[in-house]
């Protein structure tokens, strides 16, 4: 065995050099809508940075805003994590609105790189409305929302001792500011131009009644994992867009051409997906209702010869609709026309030639089974009454035929029912 003192020794050494150990700091990046996946990852990376003893967590953040209900796990999460959560809103150009605004003034440290944005944190909801009542429920459930966002970003702002009246604009005037601006007003703590920066002036900065000790400190990045990365990636404009087109073409072509399964199969769940998606995303009402009425133009024309007039108006619908598809006083939540514009064309070809095929394929008189047997004439073979049972020949073919008038053999009679394998018949003309 090893006397005591060398055990004694060597429990020093080690205790040494983990003392002179260079800290850690966590780093993940948020880039995009907030959402459950964004949950899913900060949550995560939070367990992670106090687990493995990191001395502070850094949010890299770059947002447009997101869900309410996400942000508030968000904020839950920084407040139960073991390690100090800083918020950077980076790089230059970043923009931590709405949902971000919150996420940031609830961080132990929040930190902005030079020209980037924070604020207009105003919660957005579905729009639309009919009517004077419609419109009047709309406001107060918008009043009771934007109370509720104000009270709770107070609670946030006062817990970190930020600037409380900046952060009620925030949410009640949509105001946004500048991190140069927002420093001035105490709504964050500093201004660091990159990473190094931003470990250097958190070096010694008392967090939660302790200094940071961040000399020499490695950064460690904590990656997504692939299903929150999967996720994250749904959370745009353009994807939900795509979504709605999916469904659209997989449900009306399957409307169209019965019996094809996958068509619609696919349009289910990618219709599924949209409207999952449209709880996070400030979807226009007025626009999915112009999107609506594109595909019934579409519809419409591909029944009634309209020489292709509502198939004009379904793509000034459809297009109109794409661009007013989401709120546009947040400029990160929009369509681009470089999708719209394929878009609006590939759905226009689609309803002028698969699903106008379709309809009109179905709207077909029938041209095989006995179902074709209607209309058609047969030559009487015998006598028939209307009460008795008679022949015809149809086709080179001798049926059992009935009648609702008096048919004499020899008499021309067309066919109006197939009963089994018996005809009704009708004369063509009076009997002589």
């Amino acid at each position: 065995m090893r006397p005591l003192h060398q055990t004694y020794l060597a429990a020093l050494i080690l205790t040494a050099g983990l003392a002179g150990a260079a800290p850690k700091v966590g780093l993940i990046d948020v880039d995009g809508a907030i959402g459950p996946a964004t949950v899913d990852y900060i949550t995560r990376a939070t367990k992670v940075s106090g687990e493995a003893g990191h001395a502070c967590l850094v949010v890299r953040l770059d947002t447009p805003g997101g869900l309410l209900d996400s942000t508030k796990e968000i904020v839950q999460a920084f407040y139960g994590s073991r390690a100090p959560v800083v918020v950077y809103v980076a790089p230059s150009g970043a923009n931590a609105g709405s949902a971000g605004c919150f996420i940031t003034l609830a961080a132990d440290v929040a930190a902005m790189a030079p020209a980037t944005s924070i604020g207009a944190a105003h919660p957005v909801q579905l729009g639309g409305g009919g009517g004077d009542e419609k419109s009047s429920d709309a406001e107060t459930m918008n009043k009771k929302l934007e109370s509720h966002a104000v009270s709770t970003i107070e609670a946030i702002a006062e817990r970190h001792g930020r600037n409380v009246e900046w952060a009620r604009s925030a949410v009640r005037d949509s105001a946004s500011i500048t991190a140069e601006k927002a420093l001035e007003l105490h709504a964050i703590d500093l201004i660091a131009t990159d990473m190094a920066d931003l470990i250097r002036q958190l070096d010694g900065r008392t967090v939660r009644g302790a200094p940071l000790a961040l000399a020499g400190a490695e950064v460690v990045e904590i990656p997504m994992l692939a299903r929150e990365r999967a996720f994250q990636m749904l959370w745009r404009p353009e994807v939900l867009l795509l979504l709605m087109l999916v469904a659209i073409y997989g449900i009306i072509g399957e409307l169209s051409n019965p019996g094809a399964i996958l068509p619609g199969v696919v349009g289910g769940i990618a219709l599924i997906l949209a409207l999952y998606m449209g709880a996070i995303l400030p979807v226009n009402i007025a626009g999915l209702a112009l999107i609506g009425l594109a595909v019934l133009l579409f519809i419409a024309d591909a029944l009634a010869p309209t020489h292709g007039v509502l198939t004009i108006g379904g793509v000034i619908a459809f297009f109109l609709g794409g661009l007013m598809l989401f709120d546009g006083s947040v400029p990160d939540f929009r369509v681009s026309l470089a999708m719209l514009v394929p878009a609006t064309a590939l759905t226009a070809a689609f309803f002028m030639f698969v699903v106008t095929a379709g309809l009109r394929a179905q709207l077909l008189p029938v041209k095989a089974g006995r179902e074709s047997f209607i209309g058609v004439s047969a030559l009487a073979l015998t006598d028939i009454a209307p009460e008795a049972e008679g022949r015809v020949l149809l086709d080179g073919e001798d049926w059992r035929a009935t009648t609702d008038a008096p048919v004499r053999e020899g008499q021309r009679v067309r066919v109006t029912a197939v009963r089994g394998l018996s005809l009704s018949v009708h004369p063509e003309s009076p009997s002589p």
